[in-house]
C-alpha cells in the first residue's frame, strides 16, 4: 500500500455523524435547504463530517507516532470528538471548532491542502461545507436549476465578504461580518418588491370584514380554500359537485370549524361551522367520487374524462383570515370569487410536464405548468418575476452610489462591481419567487391539523389535489413574499462566505474540471429514483424569465437540458428499461474514468449513494442500483476503502421507539486501483477475506459502531479486498460478480461474530443458541436438554442462573420483564432471596449483564440505572456490549425489529454510559476474573 490511511478508510463516529443529520431535518432558520427547494439534499453535518474524515490521516497510518493499537485507538478518539463537536448545528460558525477542523486537516495535507470537487453538486451541500472547513470549493451540474443555487450559497456570498449594505439609510460605519450586509440587502429590496407589487396587484387581494363577535374593521385573508368540480354524469342531476378531499378547516382541540354543505336539489352551497360537532366525510376517496347533491358515485374516469375535455371548474369552499386570537374562517364570499375571476395574466408557462411530474396531473386535463396555477397565482408570479430585474436597477443604482466601482462585468463573468452585486440581488429575490411558486399553485393544500397551508412538493412529485388552497402574497401567514425572503436572507446570512467557490453548468459524464490538486466528493443520481430535470423544469420556467439577461448561458434552453441527464429514466428510451438502465451504467463509468485522469491519487474520492431499505433482499443488500454504483466504480479501476451508512430518518436515541431504519444513504471511499493489479481466484479471495476483514471489523466496534450500520460498513473492508484485484475468478474461470462478493462479505461478517461466541460463559452460549431458534418462546425440554450437553451445562444450572424457565416439559428464555428487579442487591441479601449482586454472583452470566443493562436503559428508560449495573459488572460489560452486536444480527435476519433497536440501543448508548459509570473506558478482562463456575 503506498499511500496513507484516511480516517473515513478506518474507522467514523457513525452514530454522532446520524444523530445530527436527522436533527438537522428540523433546523430551519439559515439551513441551505430553506433557500430553494432541492431534492434529497446531502445533510451538511454528514458532509463536513465526510470531508474532513477524507483529508485527515488515521492514526494507523503513521506508526512512528502511535506504534501501539492502543495509542491508535486513544487518538483516533480524540479525532472522534473534533467531529462530535463539528457536526453539531449550533457549531456550524463556531470558528473555535471549525479551526481545530481545518488544523488537522493542514496537518494532513503538509499545510497545502487540495480543493474540493463535486461534479454533481444538486442542491450544494458539499462544496458548502468544504468552504466551511476554509478549502476552495468547485461544482459542477448539467441542472442550471442545481448551478444557480450552489452558486447562491459558495460563489456569490464571498465575493461581496465584509461589505456593508447599498440601500438608502444602511449603516455602513459598523462592521458587517460575512455576508451579513448582502443579506440585509436582500430584506431590503425584497420589501421594496412586496410593497411594489401590493401597488400593482393588491386589489386582486381583498380583505374580509370582521363579523361584531370577532372585533371591528377588515382582516387580512390568509387563503382561499378553493374545490375542483365537475358536472355529475346522472342525467337528472348535472350538478357541478366538488370534489373535495376533506371538510375540515381547523382540528384544533378548542379551535375545531368545518365547512358544511347546504344542498337544494341540484344546487348547493357552503357554509362554515365551529365547535361542536364534526365535517361530513370528503367526496372523494381511493375507488372514486360521489356527487354531493344526488350521491351518485362517480369513478375517476369520468372526472378525467371531464378534466382532458377543459371542463373542470373551481369553485371557493371558505376563506381563511388572520384573527388577533388566531385563524378565523368565512363561508364563501361573492365578491371575492368575483375578484378572483378578474384576473388576467399576461403570460403563462405553456411548457408541458415531463416524465415524472406528468404520471398524474395530465390525467386530469393539466399538461403544461400554466395550468399548475389559477389566473390570479399567475399574476402574482409574473407581476413579482418582472420586479426582480426593477429591483436590480434599484440596487446597480444604489450601489453605485456608494461609491462601488462599476465595471460592467457583472457575475456571469466574474465581476465584483456594482453590476454584479445587483447581480447577486436578482438572483436571491428571484429565489424568493420560486419558494413562493411552490406555495402558490393549486397543488397547494390547506393542513387543518396546523392551519396553514402545505406546498406544491410536499413530496418528489406533483400529485392532483382536489381542493386547494390560495395563498395571498401579501399576509403574514404562510406563503406570503417577505417570509420567503425572510428565509433567503437567513441563510445568506449564515454562508461561511470565506473562501472563493465556483459553480458551473457542465455534463459530468462529458467535462470534469478540476483546479489544481482536487479531491472528489460528489452526490450523483441515484438510478431512476429522482427525476430531477422534470422536478426542477417547475421553477427554472419561472428563474428564466426573471433571470434570463443576468444568466444567457445557464438559461439558454426552454427548459432543464435532459437528454444528457444521468438517471434510468425510461420514458426516455421508448419505455425501455433495459437501454435506460444501460445509459445510466456507460454514463456513470464515464464520469468516474474521467474522474480518475483529473484527481489527486494521494486521497480518496467520496461518492454518496442514495440507499433505501426496500433494497435488502433476503440476508444481502441488493438491488439494481447498489450493484450498478459498485460494479461501475470496480469496472472503472477503482478500489474502494471504505462504505459507510448515513441514516437521517432515526436518531437513534438510547430510549427511542420504533423500529432500526437502514442507511438512507452510503458514502463509498475509493481510490484508483494500480494498473498492474493482479488476479485471484475464488479461494484466495476467502481466504484474504478472512484474514482481513475480522481485523477491520474489530476496529469498527471499538468505534461502537451501532449494529445497525455493521453490515453495511462491513462491505467497505470486503469491498476493498475484492476491488484490489483486476478480476476474481470462480472455479470455472468467470469472473465473479459483485453479487457474489457481497455475499461472501457476508458470510465472513457471521462468521466473525459467531467466533465471538468463544469469550462467553457456556450458560450465554446455550442462550445464543436457544434464542436464535425459539426467541423467548418455549420449546421442548428434551432439544434444551440436548443443547446443554453440547455447550457443557445443564437445563437445572440454566434455572438457577436465572435465565431460564422449566416447567411442564416445556423451557423458554426469560423475558426482560420477568428479570428480577433488585439484581443489584448484595449477597447477603441474595442469600436471604431478595437478590443478586452481579459482582458477587456465582454464576454470572454474560446473556443476564445484557439483558439486564438492556432492560434498565430501554425498557425503563434509565441510562443511570444502566450504568450503575455497568460499573458493578465491570469488564464484563465489554463481553455483553459484543453480545449484543451479536444478538442484534439475529433479530435483524428474523425480522424482530423491536428486539433488534433494544441491542441496537445498548451499542449506541455504551460511550454514554461508560462515562456516566465513570470508569473511563475500560480494557477487557478475562471472563475467568468474574467467573466462580
Amino acid at each position: 500500500m503506498g499511500y496513507k490511511k484516511k480516517l473515513i478508510e478506518v474507522a467514523l463516529p457513525l452514530e454522532a455523524i446520524n444523530r445530527e443529520s436527522a436533527r438537522e431535518k428540523s433546523i430551519r432558520h439559515g439551513h441551505p435547504s430553506t433557500l430553494h427547494l432541492w431534492w434529497a439534499r446531502r445533510p451538511l453535518a454528514a458532509c463536513r463530517a465526510v470531508l474532513f474524515a477524507q483529508l485527515v490521516d488515521d492514526p494507523s497510518s503513521h506508526p512512528d507516532r502511535f506504534p501501539a493499537e492502543e495509542d491508535q485507538k486513544r487518538e483516533r478518539e480524540r479525532l472522534f470528538k473534533i467531529i462530535e463537536e463539528l457536526v453539531k448545528w449550533e457549531n456550524i460558525n463556531n470558528e473555535r471548532i471549525l479551526e481545530a477542523a481545518r488544523t488537522e486537516i493542514l496537518k494532513s495535507t503538509d499545510g497545502n491542502p487540495p480543493s474540493v470537487l463535486d461534479p454533481f453538486c444538486g442542491g450544494g451541500s458539499i462544496p458548502l461545507e468544504a468552504q466551511r472547513l476554509g478549502l476552495k470549493a468547485y461544482a459542477s451540474d448539467l441542472n442550471p436549476v442545481a448551478v444557480l443555487i450552489t452558486k447562491a450559497l459558495i460563489e456569490i456570498p464571498p465575493k461581496f465578504a465584509g461589505m456593508p449594505p447599498v440601500h438608502p439609510g444602511a449603516q455602513r460605519s459598523i462592521r458587517w461580518e460575512g455576508a451579513k450586509g448582502l443579506a440585509e440587502d436582500v430584506r431590503y429590496y425584497g420589501k421594496w418588491m412586496r410593497d411594489e407589487a401590493e401597488k400593482r396587484i393588491g386589489q386582486l387581494y381583498p380583505k374580509v370584514k370582521l363579523p361584531k363577535d370577532k372585533g371591528s374593521g377588515e382582516a387580512t385573508v390568509i387563503a382561499w380554500l378553493w374545490a375542483r368540480t365537475v358536472k355529475c354524469p346522472n342525467p337528472a342531476c348535472g350538478a357541478q359537485m366538488p370534489l373535495v378531499r376533506s371538510f375540515a378547516l381547523s382540528t384544533k382541540k378548542g379551535k375545531q370549524a368545518w365547512v358544511e354543505s347546504v344542498v337544494d336539489g341540484n344546487k348547493y352551497w357552503f357554509k362554515v361551522r365551529s365547535g361542536q360537532g364534526k365535517p361530513r366525510e370528503g367526496t372523494v376517496n381511493r375507488r372514486g367520487t360521489q356527487c354531493i347533491c344526488c350521491n351518485t358515485p362517480v369513478p375517476f374516469d369520468h372526472v378525467r374524462t371531464e378534466g382532458k375535455a377543459g371542463r373542470m371548474d373551481q369553485r371557493l369552499m371558505a376563506i381563511v383570515a388572520e384573527g388577533t386570537r388566531g385563524r378565523i374562517y368565512f363561508a364563501p364570499n361573492e365578491e371575492h370569487v368575483e375578484i378572483a375571476n378578474s384576473a388576467e395574466p399576461s403570460w403563462r408557462p405553456d411548457a408541458k410536464l415531463q416524465g415524472k411530474v406528468a404520471v398524474n396531473v395530465p390525467l386530469y386535463g393539466l399538461k403544461t405548468f400554466g395550468d399548475l396555477f389559477t389566473p390570479r397565482q399567475l399574476v402574482a408570479l409574473t407581476t413579482f418575476s418582472d420586479l426582480v430585474m426593477e429591483a436590480r436597477e434599484q440596487a446597480l443604482e444604489d450601489a453605485v452610489k456608494t461609491g462601488m466601482r462599476n465595471d460592467d462585468k457583472g457575475i456571469n463573468n466574474g465581476g465584483i462591481d456594482a453590476i454584479a452585486y445587483a447581480d447577486a440581488m436578482a438572483t436571491y429575490l428571484a429565489f424568493a419567487v420560486d419558494k413562493n411558486a411552490d406555495y402558490w399553485s393549486t397543488i397547494c393544500t390547506w393542513h387543518s391539523g396546523r392551519d396553514l397551508i402545505r406546498n406544491t412538493f410536499a413530496r418528489q412529485a406533483i400529485p392532483i389535489t382536489w381542493d386547494f388552497a390560495e395563498a395571498n402574497p401579501f399576509s403574514d401567514s404562510t406563503g406570503n413574499f417577505l417570509g420567503a425572503v425572510e428565509w433567503i436572507a437567513g441563510v445568506v446570512n449564515a454562508t461561511p462566505a470565506i473562501s472563493l467557490g465556483a459553480a458551473e453548468q457542465l455534463d459530468a459524464t462529458q467535462h470534469i474540471k478540476v483546479f489544481g490538486e482536487s479531491v472528489i466528493s460528489t452526490d450523483p443520481p441515484y438510478y431512476d429514483n429522482i427525476g430531477y430535470a422534470d422536478l426542477s423544469d417547475f421553477f427554472y420556467v419561472w428563474l428564466r424569465r426573471a433571470l434570463n439577461k443576468v444568466y444567457p448561458i445557464l438559461f439558454s434552453t426552454m427548459l432543464v437540458p435532459k437528454a444528457q441527464e444521468l438517471v434510468a429514466t425510461p420514458y426516455r428510451f421508448e419505455g425501455s428499461k433495459t437501454s435506460a438502465r444501460e445509459f445510466f451504467e456507460d454514463g456513470l463509468k464515464r464520469t468516474f474514468q474521467l474522474i480518475k485522469t483529473k484527481i489527486t491519487h494521494g486521497k480518496p474520492m467520496t461518492v454518496y449513494y442514495a440507499f433505501k431499505q426496500a433494497e435488502t433482499e433476503g440476508e444481502s443488500t441488493t438491488s439494481t442500483g447498489w450493484e450498478t454504483m459498485l460494479q461501475s466504480l470496480v469496472t472503472t479501476g477503482y478500489l474502494i476503502t471504505g462504505t459507510w451508512p448515513m441514516r437521517t430518518e432515526l436518531t437513534n436515541r438510547p430510549v427511542a421507539t420504533g423500529t432500526n431504519a437502514l442507511a438512507s444513504s452510503i458514502v463509498l471511499a475509493c481510490r484508483p486501483r494500480p494498473e498492474d493489479a493482479p488476479m485471484t481466484t475464488r479461494r484466495d479471495f476467502i481466504n484474504t477475506l478472512k484474514v482481513e476483514l475480522p481485523k477491520a471489523l474489530k476496529t469498527l466496534q471499538q468505534g461502537n459502531i451501532a449494529p445497525v450500520d455493521l453490515a453495511q460498513s462491513a462491505i467497505g473492508p470486503g469491498m476493498a479486498v475484492f476491488s484490489r484485484y483486476s478480476k476474481v475468478l470462480e472455479a470455472d474461470g468467470a469472473p465473479m460478480n459483485i453479487r457474489s462478493a457481497l455475499a461472501l462479505i457476508n458470510q465472513v461478517l457471521d462468521e466473525y461474530l459467531a467466533e465471538q461466541e468463544g469469550e462467553y460463559d457456556a450458560d450465554t452460549r446455550w442462550a445464543l443458541a436457544w434464542f436464535e431458534q425459539h426467541g423467548v418462546d418455549e420449546g421442548p425440554y428434551g432439544v434444551a436438554e440436548t443443547l446443554s450437553k453440547a455447550k457443557n451445562t445443564a437445563v437445572d444450572a440454566l434455572v438457577k442462573a436465572g435465565i431460564l424457565v422449566s416447567k411442564a416439559g416445556k423451557v423458554r428464555l426469560l423475558r426482560r420483564k420477568e428479570l428480577p428487579d433488585d439484581w443489584p442487591a448484595c449477597r447477603a441479601e441474595r442469600q436471604r432471596g431478595a437478590g443478586r449482586d452481579p459482582a458477587k454472583d456465582q454464576r454470572l452470566t454474560v446473556w443476564e449483564v445484557t439483558q439486564q443493562l438492556i432492560r434498565a436503559l430501554v425498557d425503563k428508560g434509565s441510562e443511570e440505572a444502566a450504568a450503575d449495573l455497568l460499573k458493578k459488572v465491570g469488564g464484563l460489560g465489554d463481553t455483553a456490549r459484543d453480545l449484543a452486536y451479536r444478538l442484534y444480527t439475529i433479530c435483524d435476519r428474523k425480522k424482530w425489529a423491536q428486539e433488534a433497536l433494544a441491542y441496537n440501543s445498548l451499542v449506541v448508548a455504551w460511550p454514554e454510559l461508560v462515562k456516566l459509570a465513570g470508569r473511563g473506558e475500560s480494557k477487557r478482562q478475562r471472563q475467568t476474573e468474574m467467573f466462580n463456575l
